[in-house]
């Protein structure tokens, strides 16, 4: 059982190609049922998609939608060619500092890259 009933999730798989968020969004569900305070880091290609611009995939809003926090790696949203400043209002960017804190404050990590 989880110590501090919190989690982190580091998602790194582009949410064009739905087939892992779709796996992952069953979790979610259940652990927020749960009383689990979830924590969704999307880095690598996991930040594709978040644009505010455009349309969005439906397991991302379904994601965006659930009851917990979205944050994605700043780094990683300019490398991709995307505008931190244009990401949908649900996602916060954060810094490689900022990612430091939040896993040293939530021990509990499921990498899902």
């Amino acid at each position: 059982m989880l110590k501090n009933k919190e989690l982190i999730y580091l998602f790194g798989f582009s949410s064009r190609q739905t087939i892992q968020l779709d796996q992952l969004l069953p979790f979610l569900k259940d652990q927020i049922k749960l009383g689990i305070k979830i924590t969704v880091i999307l880095l690598h290609d996991g930040v594709i998609g978040i644009s505010k611009y455009g349309e969005m995939p439906r397991s991302l809003n379904e994601l965006l939608n659930l009851k917990l926090k979205v944050y994605a790696l700043t780094p990683d949203i300019i490398s991709r060619g995307l505008n931190p400043n244009e990401i949908d209002t649900r996602i916060r960017a954060i810094e490689y500092d900022e990612l430091v804190d939040c896993l040293a404050q939530i021990p509990q990590i499921i990498s899902w890259l």
